[in-house]
């Protein structure tokens, strides 16, 4: 998509940009953090509890969030049938199409048909 010769050349002076500020970034940033590193992480202690990295990891704890809802793997629907919020209505409808294309495998039973 992005072929044309105006998408060629913003990327090309984006790309000049970025070489051209890059040493005043790389000033600012040491600047603030060689200025104001202890107030920054002060205020992040009142908020949150700061633990170097290796407590985090004698902890056992294995970076595995907690989630709520159970999600099916197979399907996406979790335990109240819903999908998830990202997924569009056509690959809704294209799940769904397969899942009832499974159930009516089972035929009827033969027999007399009054």
């Amino acid at each position: 998509m992005a072929k044309s010769l105006r998408s060629k050349w913003k990327r090309k002076m984006r790309a000049e940009k970025r070489k051209k500020n890059a040493p005043k970034e790389l000033e600012r940033l040491k600047k603030i953090l060689s200025t104001n590193a202890d107030v920054v992480m002060e205020e992040v202690k009142e908020v949150a509890t700061v633990l170097p990295p290796k407590k985090v990891l004698e902890q056992g704890d294995d970076g595995k969030m907690d989630i709520d809802n159970k999600r099916n793997k197979k399907t996406l629907l979790d335990q109240h049938g819903q999908y998830p919020i990202w997924m569009n209505s056509r690959q809704r409808k294209k799940l769904k199409a397969q899942r009832v294309k499974g159930k009516k495998k089972s035929k009827l039973a033969k027999g007399l048909v009054w």
